[in-house]
């Protein structure tokens, strides 16, 4: 039984892992106590974290990308801190035109490319994001990519996503699939201001919240989807009846071959790990038509 099956109940794998959970749990409180005793960085700007509570792949990036469209809608000047995931850098790196998924990892350079907002990755946030305001003095917000369990960058407000898994089974890592447990009293400099987003069409937990679903868009020829041309967008109807190989680096490749499927479109599916650096191309050398996620495309 894999780790992500089994932290769906409190089977006994769960029950096996269950001591290792309780040491996380008291890491987490001495983080708590080092956060009260040491104030937050607060920026000049608010700061707006789009977070989770469970490990792998909630939707954090497409709800991220649709409030940045909404900023950017309005007129707000934007800017977005992460601490890029798989990245091989180290240090704080602000995005530039040349950036590779190397230098900021997957995630953000494609939230650089869908977006054009300015960026920085680093370890810590805090520090990520005084360079980032330091560089663009002109922005008016500051979204940080995931950081909800990060507390020494100052928060004014929380978007909370959950999937279809919800809490799991509701233990800890690596007994279950929180991060973290339930918060208690807010850290100081942190408001307790949020809402919650269920982004899988249902309401996966007993939190009030806000309903979405996670939807496919049109598919670009590779080349085209560097160039930016959305002319040659087309529509996954086009791919009915044809042979298709269907890759996902994602930390839940099988939620991507069954929106293909809901399409009417028949894949051999080929996942990889969450973050995978395609060093390899994992389908065939006769395929002709190969599906593969946006977050892939980056390191293609």
């Amino acid at each position: 039984m894999s780790l992500p099956a089994a932290w769906l109940r409190r089977g006994w794998v769960a029950h096996l892992l269950w001591p290792l959970s309780q040491i996380l749990r008291g890491l987490t409180a001495l983080q708590r106590v080092f956060y009260r005793l040491s104030p937050p960085y607060r920026p000049s700007v608010p700061v707006v974290v789009v977070g989770n509570w469970i490990v792998g792949g909630a939707g954090k990036t497409p709800t991220l990308l649709l409030i940045i469209g909404l900023l950017q809608s309005w007129g707000v000047r934007v800017g977005v801190v992460s601490r890029g995931y798989g990245r091989r850098s180290r240090g704080v790196h602000l995005a530039r035109s040349d950036s590779d998924a190397a230098t900021l990892g997957d995630e953000p350079l494609l939230i650089r490319r869908r977006t054009g907002v300015p960026l920085a990755v680093g370890e810590r946030r805090a520090d990520a994001t005084a360079a980032l305001l330091t560089a663009h003095p002109e922005l008016q917000i500051v979204l940080s990519d995931d950081g909800l369990q990060h507390h020494a960058l100052a928060r004014d407000f929380t978007v909370l996503v959950f999937d279809r898994r919800g809490l799991g089974n509701g233990w800890l890592l690596p007994a279950g699939p929180l991060r973290q447990d339930r918060p208690h009293r807010p850290l100081p400099g942190c408001r307790a201001d949020g809402l919650v987003l269920y982004a899988d069409g249902i309401a996966s937990t007993p939190l009030p919240g806000f309903v979405a679903e996670r939807q496919l868009g049109a598919a670009w020829p590779l080349a085209d989807w560097w160039a930016g041309t959305p002319s040659r967008r087309q529509a996954l109807t086009q791919f009915q009846g044809r042979r298709l190989w269907a890759a996902a680096g994602l930390a839940q490749p099988e939620r991507f071959f069954e929106m293909l499927r809901a399409q009417g479109l028949s894949v051999s599916p080929l996942p990889l790990p969450d973050h995978a650096d395609w060093q390899v191309l994992p389908w065939p050398p006769e395929a002709e038509d190969v599906l593969v996620t946006e977050k892939d495309a980056i390191k293609l």
